[in-house]
């Protein structure tokens, strides 16, 4: 029936699941999250677009299926962020531009559809920088998004706001987006579980158009991998079906990079990350140091070309921008108009070559670990750190860790390291071969409880600091 010492909104999608079962109202649930919204989304700014009649609907409809035994589901019920980049049908769409200010799409994205099909409650879009390619979350539509465990700090981006809605608890889960860290980051600065499913395990359609070639995949975000392998259940296409009866590792071989070709770490993530390895090996895991570890090195050259290239292809079609985008968009797309098609085509062929050497690499090892920032949250309307640990770094030293995933199709997750009682929270990414998603969460969930610690942000959680 719940738990009566902890708030309905603080629940996971698998205990709501099984309270349901046991009697618990969905409609109750929901009457708690929105409250819960209501009190700190104004200090977070984490959900843009709030659909409170249809989450309500939604909750109604679920509880009467739960009362008449006809449930459709573990996640009948739960609510549901989706980001703004994602379209739901009648919900606004702004993809975090004035471009796309008025835009309600008519039909659902495949993964939107899907939790629908399976009985989510959406709640509403969570808030992203414009057309999803900054590492933070900020926008002249709706303003910036704030970390729950400090909302002058950023939770990071793209998936900024959908992180800090799961941080703070309003709702428990989170439908987002990578296309170069963008669930993972964000999550490791909010002390939750982000997934980066492989390439195509996660089907979409009628969405907002690719302009990072085929690097962005939909994934989900909570608190815990459990509701993170129920989302995947219902998000995912045949391939995660397929899947499903490959062999879990038994002695997973796993590679430890702590930085990328030297690339500077924050002192409080390389010590955390250093702690969780060394508490990986005392469990007896084979965790080897591979320094140095230079594989996704000709990934930095070629990055840019991909993304200003797509936000310049993005803007072509559409002759009122300049007087609708950021600065840094605009400078993007200026950017992008200056690359050749021999540019773009060389960048795919860089990229090719890099899976055949990744190829290799994941022959030797199951998994590869690493941090999954290297950067600590910056103030929040910064769009990213100018220094680390002393260095000077450009636009994507906080994010050296994380794009090499997308530019080869491989799932990945970032996983949060234990921490002091008032620390800033710190990810750990682990990441596998292509399809071999179900592999990397079974490994996440068996060692979830040993390894790693869900906490709740002090100023916006409850005191089961769990």
């Amino acid at each position: 029936m719940g738990h009566p010492d902890r708030p309905l909104w603080s629940s996971s999608a698998r205990e709501l699941s099984l309270a349901y079962a046991g009697g618990l109202s969905p409609i109750d649930v929901m009457t708690a999250t929105l409250a819960r919204i209501e009190e700190v989304n104004p200090q977070l700014n984490a959900i843009v677009t709030l659909d409170e009649a249809g989450a309500i609907a939604s909750a109604e409809a679920s509880a009467w299926r739960w009362k008449a035994g006809r449930s459709i589901g573990p996640l009948d019920g739960v609510p549901v962020t989706i980001k703004d980049n994602i379209l739901a049908g009648g919900l606004r769409a702004t993809w975090g531009s004035r471009l796309y200010r008025d835009f309600v799409p008519d039909t659902d994205e495949t993964p939107v559809a899907r939790l629908r099909e399976a009985g989510a409650a959406i709640l509403g879009k969570t808030n992203v920088p414009e057309f999803t390619v900054h590492g933070f979350t900020d926008n002249e539509l709706f303003g910036v998004t704030g970390n729950p465990w400090n909302p002058a700090l950023t939770p990071g981006g793209s998936s900024g706001g959908a992180v800090a809605a799961v941080a703070s608890g309003m709702g428990a889960l989170a439908l987002g987006t990578d296309g170069g860290g963008s669930i993972r980051r964000p999550a490791g600065h909010t002390g939750l579980v982000g997934f980066k499913p492989s390439r195509a395990m996660v089907p979409r359609d009628q969405g907002f158009p690719a302009i990072l070639h085929n690097f962005e995949v939909a994934g989900p975000i909570a608190r815990g991998v459990d509701d993170v392998i129920a989302a995947m259940d219902i998000i995912a296409g045949a391939n995660w079906s397929r899947g499903a009866s490959e062999p879990a590792v038994r002695r997973p071989r796993i590679a430890y990079a702590p930085t990328f070709s030297g690339a500077p770490v924050d002192p409080l993530i390389r010590d955390r990350v250093d702690r969780t390895v060394a508490e990986a090996r005392s469990l007896g895991l084979n965790v080897e140091l591979v320094l140095p570890f230079d594989l996704a090195d000709p990934l930095s050259q070629v990055w840019p070309i991909i993304s200003q290239t797509g936000v310049a292809w993005l803007l072509a079609s559409m002759p009122d921008w300049k007087e609708k985008v950021s600065p840094a968009i605009a400078e993007m797309a200026a950017a992008g108009d200056r690359h050749t098609a021999r540019d773009y085509l060389g960048a795919l062929d860089t990229i090719a070559a890099m899976e055949r050497t990744f190829g290799g690499f994941f022959a030797r090892y199951d998994f590869l670990i690493t941090p999954t920032t290297a950067a600590m949250p910056w103030p929040a309307q910064q769009s990213y750190p100018s220094d680390i640990d002393g260095h000077a770094v450009g636009p994507r030293g906080h994010a050296v860790f994380t794009p090499f995933a997308n530019a080869l199709g491989l799932p990945a997750i970032s996983l949060p390291c234990r921490i002091e009682e008032d620390g800033m929270p710190v990810g750990v990414q682990i990441v596998a071969a292509q399809d071999r998603d179900h592999s990397l969460l079974s490994f996440a969930r068996e060692f979830e409880s040993r390894l790693f610690l869900h906490r709740w942000p002090r100023a916006f959680g409850w005191n089961d600091q769990r």
